[in-house]
């Protein structure tokens, strides 16, 4: 799917809602990365012109040693411009940045300087309009990007590239490219929190069966599972964030790996692009690829949650269950039987999932052999990572669309909740507050579940007499702690899914994310 970056390089990207939607552009090969600030849709808001010339090929840029042309299988093969092109915007930054710094340092002349940013202008207006030719005899958008502004310029656009090569050129571009693919997740991420949340604050006190092993365990309020899911977002785009700062170091002035010798400012170059401060080391700045193992590793984590989400709902989903119904709006049907209403939006964001495992993968396997400094290896380190950002945003947002649409099926969960015994460890407690030691109470309970079985009762059916058989400590007030509506009265510790502890969780995130309590 083509996609072009708009004029900010930190606005927003948004997505259509419609989980159809989703499904769709699911079925489009990549052959451009994710870019950011433009509606996501089945169709490019741009046409990206791409030229392939092959009848007469221009000279390289690099070309001065060599006699001949490479073959066209070469060019082919070698060529990045079809998926790097995506780097455009990050390419002019930096160009802007760089251009800017050669002038101040008497390296360039405030005349060329001026040429040099009008053509650049010029190029991203081209682009944005969809009439750049993207020639892939120019090889990848660094040089089509500098030939095309040749063209336009003439001879000051040769001085551009000064004290700079395409090494930390790319790294510089990457680098602004993640950052802002950061900064879009975590927003993505705020999305589904807070369609959550909501879906917490409409079912206040409902009560649905915990699971361990897949096996009824113990009542818990489902705004506490909710909000379970909304602990692990947090822990994503906090680890997103953290990555952010360590990958805000400008790698721009490493040149091929050596450093330059010529008088450049690569501290101003660092701060008019927003970064931190130059890398300390040229031959690590254009080697360096952690960043993005690292931003690859976090999408992956993102993307097991979202899996765990999306296998929980498709399961409750089921017949078997019942526990929710999707609306038609994120629901597919079946080609040959009429009757079937699938939650496939979220099967696909658990089947995306391996998608992201496997560009993180990738990435791991691409690297773990590889000599310092720059290697042509690393060119395939995009795709991968356009991949991961574009799938992960994708997940993100269906889940959010899903998430406020489904209702949850309240007496379907509510005559559910009697199997399994799941009062049966508030019982234990309760023996253990009449000074019963808790594996001593922990067997007697068990006895207790033992009848019931036998007897095809619940534990609160019980008589006094009965209970009494199994332990004489046993008193009236032992049904207070039994049925799940007195279980979950009685649970107290902090973080725990007693309704004062949930309560108080909500209202933390409510207030965290801002949510207004009317809207829901």
């Amino acid at each position: 799917m083509e996609s072009l970056v708009s004029a900010s390089s930190r606005t927003q990207l948004l997505f259509s809602p419609a989980a159809v939607l989703f499904n769709q552009a699911a079925t489009h090969s990549l052959r451009s990365s994710l870019s950011f600030n433009y509606t996501y849709s089945a169709e490019p808001k741009h046409k990206t012109v791409l030229c392939k010339m092959s009848a007469s090929k221009e000279v390289k840029l690099w070309g001065g040693r060599f006699e001949e042309s490479v073959t066209d299988a070469v060019e082919k093969f070698t060529e990045s411009i079809s998926y790097d092109k995506a780097l455009y915007k990050h390419d002019i930054m930096g160009s802007k940045a760089h251009a800017s710094m050669l002038a101040k340092q008497g390296l360039i002349s405030d005349s060329d300087k001026n040429s040099i940013l009008r053509g650049l202008d010029e190029i991203e207006r081209q682009i944005e309009a969809g009439k750049f030719m993207w020639r892939t005899d120019r090889e990848d958008v660094h040089m089509n990007i500098e030939a095309a502004l040749t063209d336009i310029i003439g001879e000051p656009a040769k001085k551009l590239h000064t004290a700079r090569s395409r090494n930390d050129q790319v790294l510089t571009d990457f680098r602004l490219w993640c950052r802002d693919a950061i900064d879009t997740i975590v927003r993505s991420i705020q999305r589904l929190q807070v369609a959550l949340v909501k879906l917490a604050l409409k079912n206040e006190g409902l009560i649905v069966p915990g699971y361990t092993h897949l096996q009824r365990a113990q009542p818990v309020l489902l705004q506490h599972l909710l909000l379970a899911y909304v602990e692990q977002l947090e822990r994503d785009a906090g680890r997103l964030q953290d990555c952010r700062v360590r990958m805000n170091f400008c790698p721009l002035g490493a040149c091929a790996l050596a450093g330059t010798g010529l008088p450049i400012d690569r501290f101003m170059t660092a701060e008019a692009l927003e970064f931190t401060a130059p890398m300390r080391n040229s031959i690590d700045a254009v080697s360096d690829r952690d960043f993005v193992l690292e931003f690859l590793s976090a999408n992956s984590i993102i993307a097991i949650h979202l899996s765990r989400l999306g296998e929980e709902w498709v399961l409750w989903a089921s017949e078997e269950f019942g526990f929710i119904t999707p609306s038609d709006s994120v629901s597919t049907g079946s080609s040959i039987m009429p009757q079937k209403k699938n939650p496939d939006p979220m099967e696909l964001v658990r089947g995306k999932s391996a998608r992201v495992i496997g560009d993180l993968v990738t990435l791991l396997t691409l690297c773990k052999g590889l000599p310092l400094a720059y290697n042509r290896d690393l060119q395939e380190d995009k795709e991968p990572t356009f991949d991961s950002v574009k799938t992960i945003v994708g997940m993100l947002e269906v889940s959010a669309e899903f998430a406020q649409n489904i209702t949850f099926n309240v007496e379907r969960i509510k005559k559910a909740l009697p199997a399994g015994y799941l009062d049966a460890t508030t019982l234990a407690d309760y023996l253990v507050n009449k000074q019963i030691p808790f594996r001593t109470s922990h067997d007697i309970v068990g006895k207790a579940v033992a009848l019931c079985v036998s007897k095809e009762c619940q534990l609160q059916d019980l008589s006094l007499d009965e209970m009494r058989s199994l332990n004489p400590v046993f008193d009236k007030d032992v049904y207070e702690y039994l049925g799940v509506e007195n279980a979950i009265r009685k649970f107290s510790s902090f973080g725990s899914t007693g309704s004062a502890c949930v309560t108080e969780q909500l209202h933390s995130w409510v207030a965290k994310l801002g949510i207004n309590r009317s809207s829901c």
